[in-house]
């Protein structure tokens, strides 16, 4: 049994799948900002957000809930 889902963006994320997430970047072509979350099996996730205030928060809660 899972010790937790998560929804970002559409995608179901289990957190004890999760193996690491990247610092906040620039998006190409202009789509805002990004960091990916890598999963167990080399599956990556790509979460975009049009500002740099949405990404960080987004990101923050997803460590905030790793750690708990």
């Amino acid at each position: 049994m899972t010790r937790a889902v998560y929804e970002i963006q559409g995608y179901a994320v289990v957190l004890e799948k999760i193996i690491f997430v990247t610092r906040i970047f620039e998006a190409r072509n202009d789509e805002g900002f990004q960091f990916n979350i890598r999963l167990e099996g080399d599956t990556r996730i790509s979460v975009k957000s049009a500002t740099m205030a949405d990404a960080t928060l987004e990101r923050q809660m997803l460590l905030k809930a790793l750690k708990s």
